[in-house]
């Protein structure tokens, strides 16, 4: 199983490229937004590989960055979710605005990849919305994904419980993540929980 390659890009295509290690290529495929980052030809690339083995092939999937691989991994444990549309997910949502949009049950975000219909979109966001949603807040409180962050550091754990319990309330979960992530950026870190609750009731009653 090949976990990670280094060696120098030979040519790219639409939907993969040629990693040239030690004069052996091997053929990756990445999303566009990765395909997009290579270096030119002859440049030194290293990626993490996801190896995908089946009866007729085997296929391998380079990512630049953790989150994009896991994510990758996360997405193709969905019924109906193959290493195709995985990519075309990723390749118009980066990891972080992937998890916000599940978290926030963005359906139309996720069907703007190429061959992921309505459908399938609603059930990645039903099937992975629990995962999302804690990914999201995690992300955006520690800028763990992209090295930014719109909120102060903060507890995730806490960020979850508010919307739930604004959901409780029968708010959606789309306009309770945003209420949560807004009272975060407004009160500061380590706000407790009592206090979070509050502040998004604040944001959701204006």
């Amino acid at each position: 199983m090949i976990g990670k390659l280094s060696g120098r890009i030979d040519s790219v295509g639409e939907e993969h490229f040629i990693l040239d290690v030690g004069g052996v290529g091997y053929l990756v495929f990445g999303s566009s937004r990765t395909l997009g980052v290579l270096p030119p030809p002859g440049g030194a690339a290293s990626l993490l590989i996801e190896t995908h083995v089946r009866e007729e092939y085997i296929h391998l999937y380079g990512f630049l960055e953790a989150a994009e691989r896991d994510w990758f991994r996360l997405l193709t444990t969905v019924q109906g979710v193959g290493s195709r549309s995985a990519l075309a997910v990723l390749s118009v949502l980066a990891p972080l605005q992937l998890a916000q949009a599940i978290a926030a049950q963005d359906k139309a975000a996720i069907s703007r990849a190429n061959g992921v219909g309505p459908k399938l979109a609603a059930r990645i966001c039903a099937e992975l919305k629990d995962k999302a949603g804690r990914i999201a807040l995690s992300a955006e409180v520690s800028g763990a994904m992209t090295g930014k962050t719109n909120l102060p550091p903060a507890d995730a754990t806490a960020a979850e419980d508010a919307i739930a319990a604004l959901e409780g309330l029968g708010y959606k979960r789309g306009e309770a993540f945003a209420a949560v992530a807004q009272a975060a950026r407004s009160l500061g870190a380590d706000v407790p929980l009592e206090a979070l609750i509050k502040g998004s009731l604040k944001e959701l009653a204006r």
